[in-house]
């Protein structure tokens, strides 16, 4: 008898297994919802601090890079750097890419290199280990000028790491050193501040001193009559450098001052920001002049600038019996080569308003207290572009009233050279466009003299004595 399936506990035990079968489905589903939520996370964060490493690390980095910037900054406060927006053309760039000759305006052209500088006035030249060409510069600033350049000494910029070593150092130096030439126009007072002394002050005055006039073709005559300019621009003896035989070191050189514009300087191409004002209040030091501002006074006084050879006042006796009855205290005086700076400085320091026909002369405004009232005599000639750029623009940045004068016809004593209808009088313009600056300058200025009408002259006074009391800047126009 065969054995009996004994179905009644068999269905238990297959429903047993089905249930632990069960139970490890879901507890493996379990398992797996608990890894892919937990283990992913644990993925998730491992990323995350990773990723806060790396900007972690990048942060330290930035900031290491703010730490050095911070440091050269600080380092570089200690040392005058050039403004990049006074270097626009490079002429010249080292082998960094770093601009080391440039030409701020059409007017200028600086060279400035930092290192193991050596200068050898005897070749003219001045040796920089980091460049790779030879350029050449004339330290003088008017580099648009050919004919004033023509004078001008030429200097080589050259390499001085190339196969020839350059001259052993005879002669070494802690500080900057300045180069410039003495020659072309000066000689000239106009000239003498344009293109010397103001581009000069431009390069020398964040050094407060400390750097080196190095001077190529030496005027001693013109050394010696602006020597206190030169000494409130440095604390050391000028160095000759064409006659001294000397091959000097210097730890940087700047060759060539630069110019900005007439009488002036653009405070947003200096290191510092400073202006025209600072080189003003400079010569009230050099010079020791009284007067910073004008204090209006009840009897005002005048100084009519006159002159002896062209452009003279035919009149001049009645303009100061004019001036002196509208209530000022006149005094006359002349400007040429032979004027005493200091003297005539004072004189201009102590005057409220001053006068004078269009010329060198008139470049005393530099003088004069803030305040003051400046009236430029325009010759005949169509010339007001000439007056303009040499004397009226650079008025108010150095605080000074302006009036313009211009000399009609009837004033001119050209009105008794030509004949009426001659192109001089009737056409200056083309005078000008045909005959060019020689022209201009031998007719205009060289062969006209000044009789100014009185009753415009005084109107002229009476509106100066107006600016004197007014607290803006004016520029006024007397036809």
């Amino acid at each position: 008898m065969k054995a009996q399936r004994h179905y009644a506990r068999g269905e238990p035990k297959r429903i047993g297994n089905v249930v632990i079968i069960a139970s490890m489905l879901l507890s493996l589903l379990f398992l797996s919802f608990i890894k892919s939520r937990y283990c992913g996370s644990s993925h998730v964060r491992s990323d995350v601090h990773l990723n806060s490493v790396v900007n972690t690390n990048e942060v330290v980095r930035h900031e290491e890079r703010h730490s050095t910037d911070s440091t050269v900054e600080e380092d570089d406060d200690e040392e005058v750097q050039i403004n990049p927006a006074a270097i626009g053309t490079v002429s010249l760039a080292d082998v960094n890419n770093r601009p080391i000759c440039f030409v701020p305006t059409k007017r200028s052209e600086t060279c400035d290199a930092k290192g193991d500088i050596r200068i050898q006035g005897s070749t003219a030249t001045i040796f920089v280990p980091t460049i790779t060409q030879e350029h050449k510069i004339k330290p003088y600033a008017r580099k648009h000028d050919e004919f004033a350049l023509s004078y001008v000494k030429e200097w080589t910029v050259k390499p001085s790491n190339g196969d020839q070593a350059p001259p052993k150092c005879t002669q070494k130096h802690s500080v900057p050193a300045m180069l410039f030439s003495s020659n072309g126009f000066t000689g000239n007072l106009f000239h003498d501040y344009t293109d010397v002394l103001v581009p000069l002050f431009i390069n020398t005055y964040p050094f407060h001193g400390e750097v080196k006039l190095v001077v190529s073709q030496v005027k001693s005559w013109w050394i010696k009559k602006f020597m206190l300019v030169f000494k409130q621009l440095t604390n050391y003896d000028i160095i000759d450098v064409d006659n001294d035989g000397e091959v000097h070191c210097f730890p940087r050189v700047i060759a060539g001052p630069t110019y900005h514009k007439e009488l002036g300087v653009v405070p947003s191409k200096t290191p510092t920001g400073f202006s025209i004002l600072e080189f003003k209040r400079m010569l009230r030091t050099a010079f020791k002049l009284e007067r910073a501002e004008v204090v209006v006074a009840r009897k005002p006084k005048l100084l009519i600038i006159s002159r002896k050879k062209s452009r003279r006042f035919m009149n001049l006796k009645a303009m100061i019996e004019a001036a002196e009855k509208l209530g000022f205290e006149v005094k006359n005086a002349e400007a040429d080569m032979n004027t005493d700076p200091p003297t005539f400085a004072r004189l201009v320091n102590s005057v409220d308003v001053m006068l004078g026909v269009h010329g060198a002369g008139l470049t005393n405004m530099v003088f004069l207290p803030v305040g003051a009232v400046l009236i430029q005599l325009t010759p005949y000639g169509n010339l007001e572009w000439l007056t303009k750029e040499t004397f009226k623009d650079p008025a108010p940045d150095m605080g000074i009233h302006y009036i313009d004068y211009f000399v009609q016809l009837n004033e001119s004593t050209l009105s008794e050279q030509y004949p009426k209808d001659h192109p001089v009088l009737k056409d200056p313009t083309a005078i000008h466009t045909q005959g060019g600056w020689d022209a201009l300058k031998s007719i205009y200025l060289d062969k006209q003299n000044i009789r100014p009408d009185l009753e415009k002259f005084k109107r002229t006074l009476i509106e100066a004595q107006k600016l004197l009391r007014s607290k803006k800047k004016h520029h006024v126009q007397m036809h």
